[in-house]
């Protein structure tokens, strides 16, 4: 607990913590980013023979944009004594004004796209580099590990035994309105199932460290924490919490090059929306071009074309990078785990821990612990990309 003293010092700045925390709470962008009737417009691409523009339907956006753009300007940051840490919260102030645009242009074509970009950029020469080398690895050895016999029910009961490791409480619910198999709700502590999915025994492994050993240990490290931008997420967090959580994979010994080239075709479909191709050029690309089955191609070309262009994906693969080189310089994993926060602010995150104002994780990713990652290839790529 804080003490009463220290917010009496620093009030001003817990004033306008809180101040965005109300704002914020509205603005769960993957509560309005995921099409409602993604099962029926497969349908019609397939029947189509691939030649049809998916006609996507999204959720109604529940607040008022331009009134909270005006409040989130509205904050006094000049109270805020602290340069880092007024920087800090400054380039929060940004970040969720983009986000606003980002769901209030859903649906609008290249005006979400560009939103998109500001929000979370498009990949890099480097990046898609990186893709290319990594699609140049065959699979590996049929694995029976990787047949998908499980549903969501068998899910559910894999996740609840998994989660006996950590200590904390959270509701998970099925969905056929999620573009993945699987996702956590940070603000409402849930982790959300699709439904009508098939999971293979790798897979449950997979999402069970993706998701609950990192997405949901950062939530509830968030809700340890003084101030509530821990649980609202820093600027950039996406790429820093998506690299921890494949880099739980990679420890725990589920991730495999098939997945890797899961993450190299979404770069490769992001990089595709630059180029301006539509919805079934991308699913050529992937499909004819890559040979990647039809369902897998659809899947990845319609997590990128959702709302009009959404570059989001890119980001796993720069993420998983980023954190390997992180961990393999022996640096601390701990501070990136104290809530939805990113590699750039380490530096602001622990001047915060010396003041007093952040704590240190209560919950620490398990599978960084052990050393089950014994696959030579997936060393050999990992060490080899730039």
């Amino acid at each position: 607990m804080i003490s009463e003293k220290l917010i009496a010092t620093h009030q001003d700045l817990f004033d306008i913590d809180a101040n965005l925390n109300r704002l914020v709470k509205k603005i769960e962008l993957l509560n309005y980013i995921n099409p409602l009737n993604i099962e029926m417009e497969k349908k019609q691409f397939f029947a189509s023979k691939y030649n049809y523009d998916p006609n996507f339907k999204y959720p109604k956006i529940k607040f008022n944009g331009y009134k909270l753009h005006r409040l989130f300007y509205s904050q006094r940051l000049e109270r805020i004594e602290d340069d880092d840490i007024r920087q800090l919260y400054e380039d929060i102030i940004y970040e969720y004004s983009g986000l606003i645009e980002c769901i209030e242009t859903i649906n609008q074509g290249r005006k979400f796209y560009y939103n998109s970009l500001k929000s979370f950029g498009t990949p890099t020469e480097k990046d898609i580099e990186n893709a290319k080398f990594i699609l140049r690895f065959d699979d590996g050895d049929f694995d029976e590990d990787l047949l998908p016999m499980y549903n969501a029910e068998d899910a559910k009961a894999y996740f609840h035994d998994f989660s006996k490791r950590y200590d904390f409480n959270y509701k998970i619910k099925l969905s056929t309105n999620i573009s993945a198999a699987a996702m956590v709700l940070n603000n409402v502590q849930t982790l959300v199932l699709r439904k009508n999915h098939k999971f293979s025994k790798n897979q449950l492994k997979v999402l069970a460290n993706h998701e609950i050993g990192v997405h949901l240990v950062t939530t509830f490290n968030s809700l340890n924490q003084p101030l509530k931008i821990f649980s609202n997420g820093l600027p950039n967090n996406v790429e820093t919490q998506e690299g921890l959580a494949v880099f739980s994979e990679y420890k725990s010994g589920c991730l495999t090059i098939t997945r890797l080239k899961e993450l190299s075709y979404r770069v490769i479909a992001v990089d595709s929306l630059i180029k301006g191709y539509t919805f079934p050029d991308t699913f050529d690309l992937l499909h004819n071009q890559y040979k990647l089955n039809k369902n897998k191609a659809f899947s990845i070309t319609q997590r990128v074309h959702r709302g009009g262009g959404f570059t989001k994906d890119h980001l796993y693969l720069s993420g998983l990078i980023k954190v390997y080189n992180h961990a393999k310089a022996d640096k601390d994993l701990d501070v990136l785990l104290t809530g939805k926060v990113s590699l750039e602010y380490m530096d602001t995150i622990y001047k915060l821990q010396k003041l007093g104002l952040a704590n240190t994780s209560k919950y620490f990713t398990d599978a960084y612990l052990s050393n089950e990652e014994a696959n030579k290839n997936l060393d050999f790529i990992l060490n080899s990309l730039k």
